[in-house]
């Protein structure tokens, strides 16, 4: 009897683009993926920043280089792409959150969220797609969503929004790009302990609220979203596209 074999994890040979890479989230995915064998190219606005990741994967025998990228200009970052693409793994990581009570909104938060998470993840996701629709290669596009692109959260009215919406584009773009052998997929993380999450856990309110959602009883790490960055990067989710994998400690289960 034949044995089937797993399908491979690794990404020698591939190019990723992470955009929001320079940190946090991002820079764990950046990190996942170099880990797995890919030259990684990391697309952020901060240039200090941005040159401190770089140095540090590349002082660890990684294969990575950087780029100054601002995915809410869209006409900018299409052009980036095309030049330095086609990339065989898109993730986006770049995002903003600017908190509040609904009925506070201003229309200059919401257009500053919507501009970076919604826009520019659309345009950048549709340039990477295009990219390799070009050269007729297959490939996989991975948003970096939020468990609150399924349910709602307190005063992230504005928030939950752009990512409801993060999660309705990509399984439009998972339909349309599908016969292309390009996937698109989304990852949806809980609270993870990073530096934009500082504010969050110093609120003992919203600390008790999360820890409760929480079905395993724990804070996010950022080495809890590498390993779906990877399986959803590499072959071994050779079919999955247009779907959303929850990286939420049970908090959706409900």
């Amino acid at each position: 009897m034949d044995i089937p074999r797993t399908p491979s994890f690794r990404l020698d040979g591939k190019r990723a683009l992470v955009a929001g890479g320079s940190s946090g989230i991002g820079f764990g995915c950046a990190a996942a993926l170099a880990q797995a064998g890919a030259h990684v190219i990391l697309g952020a606005r901060n240039v200090d920043k941005l040159q401190d990741a770089t140095s540090a994967l590349s002082a660890a025998g990684f294969s990575a280089e950087s780029v100054v990228m601002d995915v809410s200009n869209v006409d900018a970052t299409g052009d980036q792409v095309a030049t330095l693409g086609p990339f065989d793994v898109l993730v986006n990581s770049a995002g903003l959150a600017r908190h509040s009570k609904a009925i506070e909104t201003t229309t200059e938060a919401f257009d500053a969220v919507t501009n970076i998470n919604l826009r520019g993840a659309y345009f950048l996701t549709r340039a990477v797609g295009k990219g390799l629709m070009k050269v007729n290669k297959p490939g996989s596009l991975i948003n970096v969503s939020s468990q609150m692109g399924h349910v709602g959260g307190i005063d992230r009215a504005v928030y939950c929004s752009s990512k409801h919406a993060v999660e309705g584009f990509t399984k439009a773009m998972a339909i349309e790009f599908g016969p292309n052998r390009i996937r698109v997929n989304t990852i949806a993380p809980t609270f993870i302990r990073t530096p934009l999450t500082v504010q969050t856990f110093k609120n003992p309110e919203r600390v008790k609220w999360i820890e409760e959602k929480i079905k395993l009883g724990r804070i996010g790490e950022i080495e809890d979203v590498m390993g779906a960055t990877v399986f959803l990067a590499s072959d071994a989710s050779a079919l999955v596209t247009g779907t959303s994998l929850l990286i939420d400690g049970g908090w959706t289960a409900d």
